[in-house]
Parts: structure tokens; C-alpha cells; sequence
């Protein structure tokens, strides 16, 4: 629909585009007030999973890809000069939080859904949390600035998930799509089986390189200085507000919305490395991360919606480039549809393998040695 549009237009669009994140934010709230006097009231509880998943995938397809890529020269020192940016990042921080507090109080205190709305209402609540929350506290770690570090934080906080600030920024990105990184799912590997294995790696792996950043200060791991311990402190404390406020069922949902929103995270882990394996050079090493080690998924709504996350081979090439100014490379691995279709087909690992193995293949066609036997199988 947009291909064709010259680049300066596309970028003005998106401008104002990447505000579409509201969409789902303020989709939570609607979502319990058109439940009041409904006859199907549990049913709206589900409307935000519901549109996530079963709406956008479709939508992608309709409205079609990016084809705007800033110029270098020109047009990125402008963009990344622009505080626009940073502030609209930095604005989700607030209302996210706001959300989720809000949210926690109806799940508490709202007796007009049985338990299938209440299910409904967390799952959809963990999917924003998950999909714009995490999602922006991702953008937020990889830049230097205090602020912004600490905004990144507290969104993890927020879903328990600390320990991904520290691992994906010293862990993931130096092994990404190695047999080292847990992180990078392997050919083959069903999404069941890289869950578990996923969630205890950020763990231990997080605590491990921040043990290693304190020793090489002279520091015991356990020292106030072990970011990890304040931030799983806010967590901790967020968990006790919440009991507080609003009982045990308060407890409930706030590590409900929390177990959804960083598995959420780890399906797209999975979806964004499957199979891709950096080559190992005659030296033993393995080469240097560029933009084919990566899916990338050039579907502008769903770019729009995750602050151009899907332009992820760029990402890793370039860690520290701003969301406005990611770019769109033809030669990386390309997903079939965004991120929201990919995860649906990810739950069903047979249907999975059906799209994905043969691309897989494809992109290492005549050099199969490079994958491990038990990659291939």
C-alpha cells in the first residue's frame, strides 16, 4: 500500500505513526468498559490478545511493508538529533505503569467476569506489557544515557524480568546465533523446548556477568553496587504494593501479567534467531555479527507498533542506532508476515517448521556444515 511513497514522506508518516502504540495501551480500559451490561461480557477481557493476534497478522499483509530507508548523509543525524523520538519512548513509561496499577485494581475488585474474563484480562494485559512495554525497555538499555537506562529498568521491573537488561546487552548480543547464547533458538528446536532453557539462562547468565563486572571492580558479587539486586528489589516491592492494595488477587495478577509479558519476549527471541548460525572461521572464532544473522520483518504496522523491533538485522549489526533510523536490508533473512503472525505459527511447532525450516535451508544452501547435526535434526 505504501511501497511506493517517496522516502521523506514515508518518514513524516511515521513521525506520527510510531504513536499507534496507544492502540493497545488504551485498548485495555475500552476493552472493561464495553464489558459493563454486556451480554457477552467475559468475551471483551480477550479484545486486545484477540486483535494482537488474530487481527494484525491479517492487516500486515494489507497494508504491506516499509519501503523507507533514511539517508545516511542527510536525513539520520537529523532524526537522531530529534529529542521527538526519545520523548515518545519515554512517554510509554508512565502510562504503562499507570495501566498496569489500574488494571490490577479491576482484576481485583471488578466482580462482572468469571474466571474465563479474568484470564481474558490478563493475558491481555501481559501482551501490552509485553509487546510495548518490554519492547521499549529494549530500545531503552542499549543507550547511554541515565534516564533512559533507568526507564528500560523499571519497565523490567515491572514484569520481573531484570535480568534481561543485563544479559541481553553483555550476553545475547556478543553470542547471538551461537551455540553459546540460549537466547538464539536452534534449527529444529520446537518453541517448547527453548522456553525453559531461555528463562533459566536470562536468570543465571545475568547474574553471572554482573558477579564478572563486580569482580573486575574488586567487588563480591553480593554488593549494593549488583544492579540486579535493585532492580529485582522493585519488582519485589511491586509484588508487595500490589498485595497490599489489592489482596491476593492483586498478587496474582501482577505475576500473571508478568509470566506473559517475558514469555512473550522469548517467543520472540525465538522467532528472530531461529536457525541462523554466525559461521565459524578457520581460527576457531566465530565471524563478527552483521545484518544476516538475524530474521528481519519489513511489515510496517507491526514495525510501527514495536518501534521498528522487526528491523532486528540491523539491530544487531548496530546496537546502539535509534528505532527512527534502523534500516530495511533486502539481502537479510525475511520473515513472511510481522511479529504477531510468526508468534501464532511458533505455538504450533509442526506448522512452524512447515514455513520456516525450508528457509532456513535456503539461506544455507551449500554449506550445511555449518549447522551441528543436532541443528539439523
Amino acid at each position: 500500500m505504501f511501497e511506493r511513497l517517496p522516502s521523506r514522506w514515508m518518514l513524516a508518516l511515521k513521525k506520527v505513526g510510531y504513536w499507534i502504540w496507544l492502540i493497545p495501551v488504551l485498548g485495555i480500559p475500552l476493552s472493561y468498559y464495553w464489558s459493563q451490561g454486556s451480554a457477552h461480557a467475559d468475551a471483551w477481557p480477550w479484545l486486545v490478545i484477540s486483535v494482537v493476534f488474530g487481527v494484525i497478522p491479517l492487516l500486515d499483509f494489507v497494508v504491506g511493508r516499509d519501503p523507507a530507508n533514511p539517508d545516511e548523509r542527510n536525513e539520520v543525524p537529523v532524526l537522531e538529533a530529534q529529542g521527538y523520538y526519545r520523548l515518545l519512548s519515554l512517554a510509554t513509561v508512565p502510562l504503562l505503569l499507570a495501566m498496569l496499577v489500574w488494571s490490577g485494581w479491576i482484576f481485583a475488585s471488578y466482580e462482572g467476569w468469571s474466571w474465563v474474563g479474568q484470564l481474558g484480562w490478563v493475558l491481555s494485559v501481559g501482551t501490552v506489557m509485553g509487546a510495548i512495554g518490554i519492547t521499549v525497555s529494549h530500545e531503552l538499555i542499549h543507550k547511554d544515557p541515565k534516564l533512559e537506562q533507568n526507564a528500560g529498568g523499571l519497565l523490567l521491573a515491572a514484569v520481573c524480568y531484570a535480568g534481561f537488561k543485563v544479559e541481553h546487552v553483555r550476553g545475547h548480543h556478543v553470542h547471538v546465533s551461537t551455540p553459546e547464547d540460549a537466547s538464539s533458538s536452534r534449527f529444529g528446536q520446537s518453541l517448547y523446548a527453548f522456553l525453559p532453557h531461555a528463562y533459566k539462562h536470562n536468570f543465571l547468565n545475568a547474574w553471572k556477568l554482573e558477579a564478572e563486572r563486580l569482580k573486575r571492580r574488586g567487588l563480591p558479587a553480593l554488593h549494593w553496587r549488583n544492579e540486579l539486586i535493585w532492580w529485582y528489589a522493585i519488582s519485589a516491592l511491586m509484588l508487595l504494593g500490589f498485595t497490599l492494595a489489592f489482596g491476593w488477587l492483586g498478587a496474582l495478577f501482577f505475576l500473571g501479567q508478568a509470566v506473559i509479558a517475558f514469555t512473550l519476549l522469548e517467543i520472540v527471541n525465538y522467532v528472530e534467531h531461529y536457525g541462523l548460525h554466525r559461521r565459524k572461521l578457520h581460527n576457531g572464532r566465530y565471524e563478527r555479527t552483521n545484518a544476516h544473522h538475524s530474521w528481519n520483518s519489513n511489515f510496517l504496522l507491526t514495525n510501527l507498533f514495536l518501534f521498528h523491533l522487526q528491523r532486528h538485522s540491523d539491530h544487531h549489526a548496530y546496537a546502539k542506532r535509534r528505532y527512527q533510523v534502523l534500516r530495511h536490508f533486502d539481502d537479510s533473512p525475511q520473515l513472511p508476515n510481522g511479529y504477531a503472525g510468526m508468534i501464532v505459527l511458533a505455538v504450533f511447532p509442526p506448522l512452524w517448521r512447515a514455513v520456516m525450516d525450508p528457509k532456513v535451508r535456503a539461506y544455507y544452501a551449500g554449506e550445511e556444515h555449518q549447522l551441528s547435526e543436532s541443528q539439523l535434526t
